[in-house]
């Protein structure tokens, strides 16, 4: 089979922008700055929550290497700030699901979870299609494909 189907179950999470963080060491007897690089907390664990879903689907396959088409649903929890008929429209489809996170973030925080276990490299991703609404089940349905495509 060359297409997995999953979800990720709660809140969707964006991929956060790296944070950086500068020290002053002692190398080779020579004060320098030395600056690490890493993912926010959040981001970490969202994608390690990906990783899980993803490798539960995958079943021990091994990881797609070919050209890769992946379908993308984004559900918000509805505000529990909105009036009662806000929310049945939202539920119902209607209201547009427009405030962050940003479904590019969205699905950059997916490809990266899926890296290595979905697929050889996110680099392997050629179509794709998102949506995003609002939902009482928070989560993200993700479909990934191999196409019948030739590799360049």
């Amino acid at each position: 089979m060359n297409q997995i189907v999953f979800s990720v179950p709660g809140t969707p999470v964006a991929k956060g922008r790296a944070k950086s963080k500068s020290r002053i060491a002692n190398i080779d007897g020579q004060q320098r700055v030395v600056t690490r690089h890493y993912t926010p907390e959040k981001t970490e664990r969202y994608e390690n929550l990906v990783r899980m879903a993803a490798t539960q689907a995958m079943a021990g396959r091994q990881p797609f290497d070919g050209p890769i088409e992946m379908i993308v649903a984004i559900y918000l929890p509805i505000p529990q700030s909105w009036s009662n008929k806000k929310q049945e429209k939202a539920r119902a489809g209607l209201v547009a699901a427009t405030k962050k996170p940003d479904c590019s973030n969205v699905i950059k925080a997916l490809e990266d979870g899926m890296n290595g276990v979905v697929y050889t490299d996110d680099s392997r991703i050629t179509d794709g299609t998102q949506k995003k609404r609002y939902s009482l089940s928070p989560r993200v349905d993700v479909i990934v494909r191999m196409l019948d495509l030739e590799v360049a």
